[in-house]
């Protein structure tokens, strides 16, 4: 049975099956489905394949038995929830993943086996040696050989939110001058933990304004007014938890850096929605702020917000929503009396370019190549 995260051209009545939306094109447009749509994540997934006007024949949405029969509006149409099963994929191209790991480990295969795409939003498969983990901005050329939508099947990764983000706004910069060290400290928002991570914000935040006891279901710790570690759990030899070390795992896999130093802290920050990241970046030789700009602003994905006479940096308040990673506070370390070494202030909304709008940037690349 699925539970949420912590083929059929019925599927879409005909105006929505056939909006007239996708240019012309050389193969047939893919029958989609999304599964766990009714999680933070999903919504978002079906959200931006509106929004980008995904070339799409048809629309299937599953999710736990417990939401089946519920209906999610879609290009003018009503979507029903099917609940997921073993047989859910028969005459699927594209299946969107966003149900947690245990769900893919279980049916993502499945879908492969049934000749789907797999976009999977999980850990499940990040770091398997024969499963791309994909950033499109930063290496979609290893999509190129992956030949699934000829009905062949596969499974191609989503990474982690925070080095999805984050490797979007160091490939530019590390095509140029190679990186010889991160060090990190992330500020993470409830998004992260899905939508009843955000709700427990929103109720915490309610209580502590209304002067009531509130205690977490969610989170060990008040989320309300409070900072503290991220909430996976530490590794006792290393002392770092599981996000800090899925991070550091799948930059170096991403960058094509299996060597790359990597510090980082994770901390959970109650902001709703968008992951901010303070980084230091040493590289093999002096870069100036004027270069970093100029890579920056040449970049995809990217967007500078750099005003130091009106201090106005990348915030997650103005961030939440947008498709583009935001950089900021770009300055030399004066701790490195070298010049080698550089900080930045980045920005990116977790459920858009750390999660949905990643996959359906990676299923726009294989449909359009």
């Amino acid at each position: 049975m699925l539970t949420e995260p912590h083929p059929d051209e019925e599927a879409l009545s005909p105006a929505v099956a056939a909006p007239g939306l996708a240019p012309p094109r050389s193969r047939p447009a893919p029958r989609v489905a999304v599964v766990g749509a009714t999680g933070a994540v999903g919504a978002e997934l079906i959200a931006c394949l509106e929004a980008r006007a995904f070339p799409l024949a048809s629309l299937r949405l599953f999710a736990s038995a417990r939401s089946a029969g519920r209906r999610v509006r879609f290009r003018g149409a009503e979507l029903v929830i099917e609940e997921l099963t073993d047989e859910s994929f028969d005459g699927i191209d594209i299946a969107l993943f966003s149900a947690g790991a245990t769900i893919s480990r279980h049916y993502a295969p499945l879908a492969a086996e049934a000749g789907a795409v797999v976009i999977d939003n999980s850990s499940a498969f990040r770091m398997a040696p024969e499963v791309p983990l994909v950033v499109p901005e930063v290496n979609g050329a290893v999509l190129a050989g992956h030949g699934g939508l000829n009905g062949s099947g596969g499974i191609i990764a989503n990474p982690n939110c925070v080095a999805a983000i984050m490797t979007v706004a160091l490939a530019p910069l590390n095509r140029v001058h190679p990186i010889r060290r991160i060090q990190a400290a992330t500020y993470q928002a409830a998004s992260g933990g899905g939508a009843a991570m955000m709700e427990e914000l929103r109720a915490g935040t309610a209580a502590a304004l209304d002067g009531r006891e509130y205690t977490p279901a969610i989170l060990p710790h008040p989320y309300a007014f409070n900072l503290f570690s991220h909430n996976a759990e530490v590794d006792p030899r290393s002392g770092y938890n599981g996000e800090e070390l899925k991070v550091i795992a799948e930059t170096r896999r991403i960058l094509g850096a299996p060597g790359l130093p990597i510090g980082i802290t994770c901390i959970r920050v109650p902001v709703l929605r968008a992951h901010a990241i303070a980084l230091t970046l040493v590289f093999d030789a002096p870069v100036s702020v004027s270069e970093t700009r100029a890579m920056l602003s040449a970049a995809p994905g990217l967007r500078i917000l750099d005003d130091r006479e009106a201090n106005h940096f990348p915030m997650p308040s103005e961030v939440s929503g947008q498709d583009d990673v935001f950089v900021g506070r770009i300055r030399t370390d004066l701790g490195d009396p070298t010049g080698c070494s550089l900080s930045l202030f980045v920005v990116g909304d977790q459920l858009r370019k750390g999660a949905a709008l990643n996959a359906v940037q990676i299923a726009e690349t294989l449909v359009g190549g």
